[in-house]
């Protein structure tokens, strides 16, 4: 490799929000399930128990005062064709989707996946199994960036929208962009992972 080469590949390691605006808007543009009910969760959850690996993300209404909290609203999981949204504010319990979140035998792949899981845990205790940090693989490959949207500008050489990232996702209906933002976080965190694990064996 020419001194040049390997200076264009370090410097393909790393991201600045400039250079991500300056590409092209990506999304996830397949089926989205919206699951509403704990029936509707359970269904979901039979079809998700024959996969081996989903993207994963949550999304939570923000808190703009000093000591609000609120919990998760959502819980994005992405196969390769379909990503499903479980309303978790709508049913106040995720206790379908749990054999998922346990199993260690279904990969789950995402960015700052911990924070996550610790809030998912606040509302109802479980033990996570599974669950696979996206970062702590990128890192290890020379990645300096380790939020999503960075990652997936490295990896994927596109961007992705977080025009709804503050919006508030406890809402009676969500808007066609808040799903298609908590779509698009679930299937880039699958994608990502599937990248860096080839980037990785090659």
């Amino acid at each position: 490799m020419s001194e040049d080469t390997e200076n264009l590949a370090l410097e393909k390691r790393k991201i600045s929000k400039a250079e991500i605006n300056e590409l092209p808007l990506i999304a996830w543009e397949g089926e989205i399930q919206i699951l509403e009910t704990t029936e509707e969760m359970a269904a979901a959850a039979a079809v998700l128990a024959k996969e081996s690996h989903l993207g994963f993300d949550t999304e939570t209404r923000p808190s703009f005062k000093k000591g609000d909290y609120y919990p998760p609203a959502l819980i994005q999981l992405a196969t390769e064709h379909c990503v499903y949204l479980f309303r978790i504010s709508k049913t106040g319990t995720f206790d379908p989707v749990l054999p998922i979140l346990k199993s260690p035998d279904i990969l789950k792949t995402g960015v700052a996946i911990k924070d996550d899981v610790k809030e998912l845990r606040a509302m109802e205790d479980f033990t996570p199994g599974g669950f696979v940090e996206i970062a702590d693989i990128t890192v290890k490959l020379g990645y300096e960036n380790r939020g999503l949207r960075a990652l997936a500008g490295l990896l994927l050489q596109g961007r992705i929208s977080k025009a709804a990232q503050v919006s508030n996702w406890a809402r009676p209906e969500l808007d066609k962009k808040q799903v298609r933002y908590a779509a698009t976080d679930a299937w880039i965190s699958r994608e990502i992972y599937r990248k860096a694990m080839a980037e990785r064996e090659s």
